[in-house]
């Protein structure tokens, strides 16, 4: 039996009443009418004060002191002063921030103050836990390791960096905290028995930080700390010196990190100087000299992110990425502080309010838009601040059950919710407006279609009927096509009857299937296109935001019309993972595949956009930004901008870029729960190689291959773990790699991210999954058979520090030059190739098998590795590369293969290998009619006839 809802209120009132009678009734009267109210609707507040006494004892002195921010940084200065060991540190903090942040959200509830206030006094409050910690860690790490000084024996501070609304002061109240540590100038540590360089010192020290702030205790935690803002993400060091940071925004900096440099402000007014000589350097980053119109363009990008990811998450009522939300009003101050703060120094500003008024005083917007900005931005960020307060979790998302929207209806100062709607829906409508005629998609100029396509759709349930519209139209295709087309459309119609549109769905599916039927059929090859169009359609007819999306863009439309046209493996794909048809707005984009060197940074900027520790979305996030980067791989190739060995190329760095940014989720996770092995206190990196074996290793993906990796490390037996569940540091790496395996053989939403297979390791499947380095080459040496090699000519590291990728190369050289007995050799090749021909065949009659036929792919691959086990002992620059195109070149160099004979292998090859490419697209198999590639066969068998004759033979 339940409770009526407001006696479950009352009981918490009563509870405390009836727990703490002495204190209560020590409470002035204004005050205990507040306690009913606040604890009424905040459940954190209520939890905290029925297990904290002295807290209740001492809140209503705290909540008379309005400006309790002036005293933070001396008040938890003294507490942290009692300290003597991390715990202390750790448990002193979150007992502070509970305190603090219990007044804050008082005030809130209570509507005691301005929302300014609010977002001052939690930004400050962060502040000084930040800072105050970081001194007294500061002090307790060079009593360890001695104080960091440069060259000039001058001490090196760390500066700690607050990004976001902590830069701008104007943190919400459960958020996050971006930050970003540096340090003046690189040196040593002095005054230990054992010096340490000045990065060593802060890593470490950064490291204790973090810990502090965001380990859950049993006290709880004060911050989750994101650290994937600074240079190079997560991928990065954790701490980089001034001139290091200047290179790297000079360098490579990205729009977003502008964005994010606009609010950027040190922690700890001592640190100021030191800070303005880094803002100096970084100002030119920043704000350009020149009025900057390209920042529009780019914030429209990323606000295309932003309406992506929240179709994806399937974010609906939230405040903060919704239309019209807090983050559209970011989004306008930035564009006028990006195009304009090179030239107007009042649009520097951190802070957002203050931006907003230098606009309005400039003329850039109409005063009544920046009031009306003005008002939505402190009503969301009240409303924001006081949803959060509820349970002090992070969310942005409004209530969905009845009671929490009343209760959150009635502090906002409303009567009822739908009152608090209306008035929210107002704002966000004005900065929706705003936000659309400044930084909007560029005008679509839609053009009108001819009415035959509206009739042809209204008759799609009377197939004769819409052949004669066909036939009219006179579109170039057969009679019996007519018949095919009809009968796709009319199957369409028909199953949507089975499906729940909902009158918005089927208004739209209106205005849309006229202007689709008039893009398809004046396609070139719409008699192919139509059916797989629909098929898309079908999968995406009861999400009303794709159906609006392409409605909206003709752009999108077109271009999912020339793509499905073109490739049944695309139609699959946009089919399975509607998320897609994002990228078809922006044709520009969509054909220019990722630089390749820019994969990594890519991926990483994508991931930092979702909560490290929401393992699920950041499990999505790859497999979505995985399908994102083949699509336009795939469409670049078919636009014929990418020849094959390219599109290889760029399969093949998406998944080294993925390869990192699993390998880094799973480190994380491993190391939250046990720690890291304590042999790295000492090196850069985490001892750590993913070897890349077959089509991985030879930058020859294709757009269905699976993953072939090796996992070694370099931890020796005496290694153990540092956290407080700690392990064997070679139990570490199995864990490790095992975990790297779930994370990309699990099923999410988004399907798998690779298929992976780790049976090329030492002893295969009943070997370690995971070797350390020693043990890979005494196997490679003493116990693998030839086919084992044969795959290491293949092999590279796809991920790794230095030290173990040159370990790694060192092996590989060893084992590829052995001298080997040349018909032995050439035995063990043949039966392994004829072996597998027997396995992998699958012979189709009066087809040529491109792989595994005679004269195939497969023949090349193998006399490749032939010639480098053969000759590596006599000529070692052959065991350079692990691709067979650079191979067969270096064959040339050594005079092994004429320029002649390696430029008709290489050509085969290649063309091979493009028509693999070119019928995974159709979603054909790899076989074509014997009548093609014949000259191409017959060089191929040439050479393994010439060159493996004898083995053949016996």
């Amino acid at each position: 039996m339940h409770s009526h809802p407001d006696q479950v209120e009352i009981n918490r009132y009563q509870q405390l009443s009836e727990k703490y009678p002495s204190v209560i009734e020590q409470w002035p009267s204004q005050r205990l009418e507040e306690l009913q109210r606040v604890v009424e609707f905040s459940s954190f507040i209520y939890e905290r004060l029925l297990c904290d006494e002295s807290l209740l004892q001492q809140l209503p002195e705290m909540l008379d002191s309005d400006e309790r921010c002036d005293h933070y940084r001396e008040d938890l200065q003294q507490r942290l002063a009692e300290c003597h060991d991390e715990n202390a540190v750790m448990k002193a903090l979150r007992f502070f921030r509970n305190h603090e942040l219990i007044t804050i959200a008082w005030r809130d509830i209570v509507a005691s103050w301005p929302v300014e206030q609010s977002l001052s006094h939690v930004s400050m409050l962060a502040e000084a836990m930040i800072f105050e910690s970081y001194a007294w860690h500061y002090a307790d790490c060079s009593r360890l390791w001695g104080t960091p000084k440069n060259a000039q024996g001058i001490e090196q501070p760390m500066l700690i960096i607050g990004m976001g609304k902590l830069g701008g002061g104007e943190l919400n109240f459960s958020s996050d905290i971006d930050l970003i540590f540096t340090y003046p100038e690189n040196g040593e540590t002095e005054g230990a028995r054992r010096s340490i360089a000045n990065a060593q010192f802060f890593t470490r020290l950064g490291q204790r930080l973090i810990k502090s702030l965001d380990q859950i205790t049993i006290d709880g935690f004060c911050y989750r700390v994101d650290m994937r803002l600074r240079p190079f993400g997560e991928s990065g060091p954790l701490v980089m010196s001034f001139a290091a940071l200047e290179d790297y925004y000079q360098e490579q900096g990205r729009d977003w990190e502008r964005y994010a440099m606009v609010k950027a402000r040190v922690m700890g007014r001592e640190m100021y100087p030191q800070y303005q000589e880094l803002r100096q350097m970084l100002r030119p980053f920043v704000f350009r000299r020149y009025i900057d119109f390209s920042a529009i363009q780019s914030l429209r990008r990323m606000k295309a992110m932003i309406r992506s990811e929240v179709r994806r998450r399937g974010l609906t009522n939230n405040i903060k990425l919704g239309p019209g939300g807090i983050r559209e009003i970011e989004f306008i101050a930035q564009v006028f502080q990006l195009i304009r703060g090179g030239r107007e120094p009042s649009l520097r500003g951190r802070g957002l309010l203050e931006t907003l008024e230098a606009i309005k005083v400039q003329h850039l917007l109409e005063p009544s838009d920046v009031d009306g900005m003005t008002s939505a931005y402190k009503f969301l960020r009240r409303l924001e601040n006081l949803i959060q307060a509820m349970e002090d979790k992070q969310t942005q998302t409004l209530p969905d059950d009845e009671e929490s929207q009343e209760r959150l209806a009635v502090v906002m100062g409303f009567s009822r919710y739908l009152e608090m709607q209306t008035e929210l829906n107002a704002h966000m409508a004005n900065v929706h407006q705003v936000f659309e005629s400044l930084i909007g998609d560029e005008e679509e100029q839609g053009q009108e279609v001819d009415s035959v396509y509206a009739e042809m759709w209204s008759l799609a349930k009377e197939p004769e009927q819409v052949i004669s519209i066909l036939q009219e139209l006179s579109i170039d295709v057969k009679e019996k096509q007519f018949s095919e087309l009809s009968t796709s459309l009319c199957n369409f119609k028909t199953d949507l009857g089975k499906k729940t549109l909902g009158p918005r769905g089927r208004e739209v599916l209106g205005h849309l299937m006229p202007k689709l039927l008039h893009t398809v059929l004046n396609h070139p090859e719409g008699e192919f296109g139509l059916e797989r169009v629909l098929a898309v359609l079908s999968k995406i007819v009861t999400r009303t935001t794709y159906l609006e999306l392409l409605d909206e863009h003709s752009a999108a439309l077109h271009q999912l019309v020339r793509l499905c046209t073109a490739s049944p493996m695309i139609t699959e794909l946009l089919g399975r993972y509607p998320i897609l048809l994002d990228e078809l707005l922006d044709p520009q984009q969509l054909y220019k595949p990722v630089d390749l060197s820019s994969y990594k940074s890519e991926l990483r900027d994508y991931l930092a956009r979702i909560p490290e520790e929401d393992m699920e979305q950041q499990m999505e996030a790859l497999r979505q930004f995985k399908q994102t980067c083949i699509l336009r791989i795939a469409a670049a190739d078919i636009a014929g901008v990418l020849p094959v060995m390219q599109v290889s190329d760029h399969l093949t760095y998406l998944a080294e870029a993925i390869v990192e940014q699993v390998v880094n989720q799973a480190w994380h996770q491993m190391s939250a729960k046990y720690g890291e092995p304590n042999h790295l206190q000492n090196r850069d990196g985490r001892g750590f190689a993913v070897l890349g074996y077959g089509k991985v290793g030879g930058w020859e993906l294709g757009y269905n291959s699976d993953l072939d990796i090796v996992f070694v490390h370099d931890c020796p037996l005496s290694a153990y773990t540092d956290g407080e569940k700690s392990i064997d540091g070679r139990q570490f790496y199995l864990r490790l790699a095992q975990r790297i395996t779930h994370l990309f053989s699990t099923r999410t939403a988004s399907g798998i991210l690779y298929e992976v297979d780790t049976r090329l390791r030492p002893s295969g499947a009943s070997g370690l999954m995971v070797s350390p380095i020693e043990s890979y080459e005494e196997y490679q040496l003493t116990e693998a058979w030839t086919w084992e090699h044969q795959a290491i000519v293949r092999a590279r590291p796809i991920y790794g520090d230095a030290i173990l990728v040159d370990s790694f190369a060192k092996v590989r050289h060893k084992v590829l030059c052995l001298a080997r007995e040349q018909s032995q050799l050439r035995d063990e090749v043949v039966k392994m190739r004829e072996k597998m021909r027997d396995h992998l065949g699958g012979k189709k009659k009066d087809r040529f098998m491109l792989k595994q036929d005679p004269g195939g792919i497969t023949d090349i691959e193998f006399l490749a590795q032939y010639w480098v086990l053969n000759y590596s002992h006599l000529h070692p620059s052959l065991v350079k590369w692990s691709d067979n195109v650079r191979i067969l070149e270096s064959l040339v160099d050594v005079e092994i293969l004429s320029l002649e004979q390696a430029k008709y292998l290489t050509d085969a090859y290649t063309s091979m290998r493009n028509e693999t490419h070119r019928r995974n697209l159709l979603n054909l198999d790899a076989d074509v009619a014997l009548d093609k590639f014949v000259e191409q066969r017959h060089w191929v068998i040439d050479m393994w006839c010439e060159w493996m004759k004898e083995a053949q033979q016996s």
